[in-house]
């Protein structure tokens, strides 16, 4: 029987734990997290972690294994899970993976590009100009550079707009073009299940989650964070909403709002990505036994 990767995606707060608890359970195999925040055990409220007895009941890897400080992106989620995976396959014929980070999904599916090494000088130079000029003028200049990229990535993260920015200045392509290259082939299958809901009833469970994440303790938990907020790893929805708090800036139950409304946010920028991909068969959570006989026709 081929060895399979389930892949359970989707927008944040569409559902995705609690049935991949289901399924991962249904088939007696474990779950790989491929959320780039429930990885870090400094966070846990505002990223959602799924709770104990979740956790207990079924063994999932990448959820709260690696530290804020550590140095992590996609690729070396995509060499770990790997890694993973080989070591799961032993013993499972079938794997679940799920989580809503665009970038390591794809970085596992299809591997990352080989880029070239960033200029140190260039860089500098752009972490300067972020300084002094802000973010505003380095949006726009990747808008010019790269409109392709300029609408994908999430603008309000310096990190990877300053990226972009360097790959366009060093190569004189755009970065969008850097990325193109034939995927990786995997030594196993993988079956894509896409998750969504209703629009209005998907932001009702985002605003409810928030709300809930504050009566977890979220602010003392941003809190305690605070002296960390230059790492990217907190550069965070959740958490740069309750820094600017802190700051003074506004109020707290307009940081509130700001996290619901950014929240949103991002769960349309989470599914503008996931429409893209043909591999991904649409279903509602409730679905679970379609679902169940959507994979096992798959896995067959």
């Amino acid at each position: 029987m081929p060895k399979s990767l389930i892949i359970l995606l989707g927008p944040t707060g569409v559902g995705k734990t609690e049935l991949s608890l289901k399924i991962a359970d249904h088939y007696q195999t474990e779950i790989i997290s491929c959320d780039s925040r429930q990885i870090f055990k400094e966070m846990s409220i505002g990223t959602a972690v799924p709770d104990p007895e979740s956790l207990a009941k079924i063994a999932h890897h990448f959820i709260q294994s690696h530290s804020i400080h550590d140095n992590y992106n996609a690729r070396k989620f995509e060499l770990e899970a790997l890694e993973k995976l080989e070591a799961l396959f032993q013993q499972n014929n079938c794997v679940v993976m799920t989580g809503g980070s665009m970038l390591y999904i794809d970085a596992l599916c299809k591997g990352l590009d080989d880029l070239p090494d960033i200029d140190p000088q260039l860089r500098q130079r752009l972490m300067n100009r972020k300084e002094i000029e802000g973010m505003l003028p380095m949006q726009n200049e990747l808008l010019q550079l790269d409109p392709v990229y300029y609408h994908e990535v999430d603008l309000q993260n310096p990190k990877r707009v300053m990226h972009a920015l360097e790959m366009c200045i060093m190569t004189g392509k755009p970065y969008s073009d850097l990325r193109t290259k034939q995927p990786q082939i995997r030594p196993f299958n993988i079956i894509k299940v896409g998750l969504n809901r209703d629009r209005a009833e998907l932001h009702h469970r985002i605003n409810g989650r928030v709300d809930q994440m504050f009566d977890q303790g979220l602010e003392a938990e941003a809190q305690k964070l605070l002296p960390y907020r230059h790492l990217n790893s907190l550069n965070t929805v959740g958490y740069r909403e309750l820094f600017d708090f802190f700051d003074g800036e506004i109020t707290l139950n307009q940081a509130k709002d700001k996290i619901k409304a950014n929240t949103r946010k991002y769960a349309r920028k989470q599914l503008t990505w996931f429409r893209r991909d043909i591999e991904i068969t649409w279903f509602t959570p409730d679905m679970e036994e379609p679902i169940i006989s959507f994979l096992n026709e798959k896995l067959a």
